[in-house]
């Protein structure tokens, strides 16, 4: 059985790329401008991004006017759809397999693996100390304000 990281897929994974497609799963099709205002991009990165979802088929490019000014569209492919979708479900897999470990690990006050497994190969013992230190110092940090 595989490890379900398997199935990120490596072009839309990307976080700007990921909120691209999250913006247009939402709406039929997008102007330039909102993606770039929704994801806070500058210009030329948001085309770089479309470019590499553009060439995978995720998206589809429009260029056009509205009234004599220029504008760019942006849709969703079928393709897209279900790139999206295998990567939300990749994603609640690992979050699944994870979520309750996790929160068991930033329970546990004594900062051991507790768990159980041994996925190592190598002798359940050895380095427990290093591991146990590591783990203790970032129990209680959280990247994510709140």
């Amino acid at each position: 059985m595989t490890h379900p990281a398997v199935g990120l897929d490596d072009v839309i994974h990307q976080r700007t790329r990921l909120g691209i497609v999250a913006v247009l799963m939402d709406a039929k099709r997008a102007d330039f401008k909102y993606l770039k205002n929704a994801l806070d991009l500058t210009d030329g990165n948001l085309s770089r991004h479309l470019q590499i979802l553009e060439q995978a088929g995720y998206v589809r490019i429009t260029k056009g006017f509205e009234g004599k000014r220029p504008r760019t569209w942006v849709a969703v492919t079928r393709l897209g759809r279900d790139a999206f979708g295998a990567e939300m479900h990749a994603l609640r897999q690992i979050a699944d397999r994870y979520g309750t470990a996790a929160e068991t690990a930033a329970d546990d006050s004594s900062g051991e693996d507790t768990s159980g497994e041994d996925t190592s190969g190598e002798d359940p013992t050895a380095g427990t100390a290093k591991r146990a230190g590591r783990d203790r110092g970032s129990a209680g940090a959280n990247p994510v304000a709140t």
